[in-house]
């Protein structure tokens, strides 16, 4: 059955090499013609591939290690406001590792109940972070083992999911509260004109970034050490 199908390719490439030796495009549209539709493919597209944001498309050039997810509390307040859409979601827990599984099941959650309304739903965390991890009956040692799953280490006050469009703010609210208990952790629900955090602390009208930045002590009127009140203090050896 299969060289009854690929008989009259073959010919016809042979017929087009022979009658147009020198002519390598009209052996191509030959094949191209005898080949069936479901297996023509593009051979090039200038479009863009979509990447996945729950699984990085170059995968891990080597192990990475368990970490702790960052608690920038010393004067960062990058990624605790929205950028783009109107209403989110933002973490309030610290030390939180949400695998790609959990992020998938929020994205679902937020889309099931905002369904048939029109909305753009941004995800701003991504998992690129490997998980490895060894069978039980495994031995001690024998390196640290085979991959299991993506995650992603979410620092406090990160905002995970915001969305933008014509949908009211009491269902948004609603969607963003149940992809929250589908995700490990506490979460609160945040607006545009929100203010920003730094570390677990609301940057209200009492609260400024100069102020969370400064030295808890000032070096320069910090009183030294006397050296010769410490020495008379000791007691003298016998």
């Amino acid at each position: 059955m299969a060289a009854q199908q690929l008989r009259p390719l073959s010919t016809s490439l042979l017929s087009s090499f022979t009658t147009r030796a020198c002519c390598l495009q009209s052996a191509l549209q030959a094949l191209i013609s005898t080949t069936p539709s479901q297996f023509q493919t593009r051979a090039f597209s200038s479009t863009p591939k979509t990447l996945n944001w729950l699984s990085p498309k170059a995968g891990e050039s080597s192990k990475s290690r368990k970490g702790r997810p960052r608690v920038p509390t010393g004067g960062s307040t990058r990624g605790t406001t929205l950028v783009w859409g109107d209403y989110g979601i933002r973490l309030k827990d610290h030390d939180r590792r949400i695998s790609a599984s959990q992020l998938k099941i929020a994205d679902a959650t937020i889309r099931q109940r905002l369904r048939g309304m029109k909305y753009r739903l941004y995800a701003r965390v991504s998992a690129n972070i490997g998980v490895y991890t060894s069978g039980n009956d495994q031995r001690m040692g024998k390196g640290k083992g085979s991959f299991d799953y993506w995650c992603a280490r979410v620092p406090v006050s990160r905002v995970i999911f915001e969305l933008k469009g014509d949908v009211h703010e009491a269902v948004v609210k609603d969607a963003m509260r149940i992809a929250g208990n589908k995700l490990p952790g506490t979460y609160e629900f945040v607006r545009k004109n929100d203010p920003p955090m730094m570390g677990i602390t609301k940057l209200t009208e009492g609260y400024t970034e100069e102020m969370l930045r400064r030295p808890r002590m000032d070096i320069s009127k910090a009183a030294m050490p006397n050296l010769e009140g410490s020495a008379n203090r000791m007691d003298a050896t016998v």
